[in-house]
């Protein structure tokens, strides 16, 4: 697969659990794949932060990879998610997700000590020899702890062969303007976060990467097409009728909202696991509005 060929949606599924919380609900994980396949995306990339991987046992997130290959099937590319405090455990996920079938790898540091340049340069080294896997670097300070800049971003992509995508989510465009000026638009970038969309997009993004596509199904991924069409006056009103909920997922968290949202629109992928709490009251009744 030629990661540079991945322009568009980069759908991002939640991970369904049994009511009882105690393991992976298989049947309905498949569910939520194959509706997102539906909307027609670029790639599927599972058990990221929208599919709760952070709460996941390693045999949970094993079985996860499993069943995404099974489910997607070659459709799209499928994308794994992996954030792991050491960078023996990522190494592990790397080289299971490989013999499992999945054709990338979306990584993002995760630390409680804070992490030097050179500490996240030779956990990439790691993991870059570790697997023949093409590797998108992926930045979200807010969840993992770690900001990497661009000039790191950049960094990592020239000086691994295999990492050479970089999804950005630190909310902030001069990051992805920085990217693309210093690699003189040679990386394929791609915004993480929702409410940049448009600008992203206008910046040169390569795509969107996205839980969205889960309640929106392929409006989207319509963005993109309009925005690749040059036609600017329609993307900005689809983009803005979007927005209310694309603010309102991300704020109330990805796996609470996006699960409440499916529920709503009848496909029942479970309720996050605890420490989160399913969605409920207000902000319940104002996701129902705004999914109308």
């Amino acid at each position: 697969m030629q990661a540079e060929a991945l322009k568009g949606i980069i759908a991002y599924p939640v991970t369904p659990f049994l009511p009882d919380g105690s393991d992976l609900d298989e049947a309905a994980f498949r569910a939520v794949i194959a509706a997102l396949l539906a909307s027609e995306p670029a790639a599927i990339a599972i058990l990221g932060s929208a599919g709760e991987s952070a709460y996941l046992r390693d045999e949970e997130w094993q079985r996860g990879v499993e069943i995404g290959v099974e489910a997607v099937a070659g459709a799209v590319p499928l994308i794994v998610g992996i954030g792991e405090l050491t960078t023996a455990a990522a190494v592990a996920k790397a080289r299971f997700a490989e013999v499992a079938g999945a054709d990338m790898l979306m990584v993002i540091p995760v630390s409680y000590w804070k992490l030097t340049d050179a500490e996240i340069v030779e956990h990439f080294a790691a993991i870059a020899s570790a697997t023949a896997l093409p590797i998108m670097v992926y930045n979200n300070p807010a969840t993992s702890g770690v900001d990497m800049n661009p000039a790191l971003l950049v960094r990592l992509v020239r000086e691994f062969a295999t990492v050479r995508l970089v999804k950005e989510s630190s909310g902030d465009i001069n990051r992805m303007h920085a990217i693309r000026e210093l690699s003189e638009g040679t990386i394929p970038f791609y915004n993480g976060a929702n409410h940049l969309a448009l600008e992203a997009l206008a910046a040169g993004a390569s795509g969107w990467c996205t839980a969205a596509p889960n309640l929106l199904g392929g409006e989207p991924g319509r963005l993109v097409d309009l925005m690749a069409a040059g036609d600017l006056e329609e993307a900005r009103t689809l983009f803005y009728a979007m927005l209310p909920l694309l603010r309102f997922i991300v704020q109330g968290g990805l796996p609470t909202t996006v699960k409440a949202g499916l529920r709503l629109k009848g496909l029942e992928a479970g309720d996050p696991r605890k420490p989160l709490l399913p969605l409920s009251g207000e902000p319940l009744e104002q996701l129902r509005r705004l999914i109308g």
